[in-house]
């Protein structure tokens, strides 16, 4: 197993793309912190990861909030003494609108949530990797933080900002023996996108986004959480620094 006597964190496991990537990581051995806003959602997924025989251990955060992210890292020292892997996957889809539309106050909340709240994780996780001598980060961006969005300026923003802490921190901590990469995926088939209830709302619109992917589908929750895996493994240890996309080809 991967990830056995491994302590990983995962911000945003209470739902989605973050709850499929606790789980698989817990059935590769790891001890997971389950974080999210969301405290219900994270209890569940603490269960469902006990229930397996796996361990857990679940934080309340919200990562635009500065201090609850240092208490949430506090926890963790205090707990289990070490960070070996931090994904940090937390965030918001924000409000879709031409930017003339779009408001200040939806700006700040997907900028604080996405953008903020990855620099708020990572500048404390790297203090804990460099006192144990080293670790993996892995942020989540997405396929607008590499190209734009027409509608989502304050989405494909945030998502640009974190590729650029990623490739930044990358090169300012890799003689330490610190890993930082990011994740950028595409439409993903979970509880939160789900193509029929989008149908539903306005017909035929899945069929639309499909179309502009190459491959012609939506992304399935493991096609991501498999290219987490092993980003964060010993199998691409020599990879830093690097935006991912797992997009069936939409920014080839």
């Amino acid at each position: 197993m991967r990830y056995k006597d491994k302590i990983v964190l995962i911000t945003g496991s209470g739902s989605g793309i973050g709850k499929a990537a606790a789980i698989a990581f817990s059935k590769e051995g790891g001890t997971i912190v389950v974080s999210d806003i969301n405290e219900k959602n994270g209890l569940e997924t603490v269960l469902e990861i006990k229930s397996n025989a796996g361990k857990a251990s679940f934080f309340k955060v919200d990562v635009s909030d500065h201090n609850m992210v240092e208490n949430l890292m506090k926890f963790i020292v205090d707990k289990h003494g070490r960070l070996d892997v931090a994904i940090n996957n937390a965030g918001v889809g924000g409000d879709f609108a031409k930017i003339t539309d779009l408001t200040i106050e939806s700006w700040n909340k997907t900028m604080s949530v996405n953008s903020s709240g990855v620099f708020y994780c990572v500048k404390n996780q790297i203090p804990i990797m460099l006192k144990q001598g080293g670790g993996v980060i892995l942020n989540t961006s997405s396929i607008a933080g590499i190209r734009g969005l027409p509608n989502a300026t304050a989405y494909s923003a945030s998502k640009h900002a974190v590729i650029g802490i990623t490739k930044t921190v990358a090169m300012e901590y890799a003689k330490n023996n610190i890993r930082v990469n990011a994740i950028c995926p595409v439409f993903t088939v979970t509880p939160m996108f789900d193509p029929e209830a989008m149908d539903k709302l306005k017909s035929g619109i899945s069929d639309k986004l499909k179309a502009n992917i190459p491959m012609k589908r939506f992304a399935d929750v493991m096609e991501q959480v498999n290219s987490m895996l092993w980003l964060c493994s010993s199998e691409a240890s020599f990879i830093t620094g690097q935006a991912i996309s797992v997009d069936g080809g939409i920014t080839a």
